[in-house]
């Protein structure tokens, strides 16, 4: 099991796991050596996770999504297999950490008295600086 938060685990079957040829540095070991990790996690169908916390992870994870509901996740920055295995699920653990806090209610507020008059005298000077400008003396004949 993977703990997610103290409430929140998701099994380890769950995840699935693919290992191809990165690219970029490495010299001869990356032409033999598959070290890049391709990590898929089925949320939609995941019974660990709520419905809740489902809908949240859909909108956070954008277009790592796929259309199934799947999760890819790819990870190459490191050269050895497990760094980059251990970066690829830190990386899903995290997302569905951000997807198991609920939002914030959002809480009415009103702009103070004061506020309201300053924008209006900010306001009264903007428009007496342009009614000033625009005035052209009228020329004498």
């Amino acid at each position: 099991m993977i703990s997610i938060t103290p409430t929140l685990a998701i099994d380890e079957s769950e995840i699935h796991e693919r290992f191809v040829r990165a690219s970029g540095p490495g010299g001869q070991n990356v032409n033999k050596v598959a070290t890049a990790v391709q990590l898929r996690f089925d949320a939609a169908h995941s019974p660990s996770l709520p419905d809740d916390v489902k809908r949240r992870l859909r909108a956070i994870a954008g277009a790592r999504m796929t259309g199934e509901g799947e999760i890819l996740i790819d990870a190459r920055e490191h050269r050895s297999q497990e760094q980059n295995r251990a970066e690829a699920l830190r990386r899903l653990v995290e997302l569905i950490r951000q997807a198991a806090r609920p939002p914030k209610k959002r809480r009415k507020t009103r702009p103070t008295r004061a506020s309201q008059e300053r924008r209006l005298q900010t306001k009264k000077q903007r428009g007496e600086t342009k009614r000033l400008r625009s005035r052209r003396p009228r020329s004498e004949e």
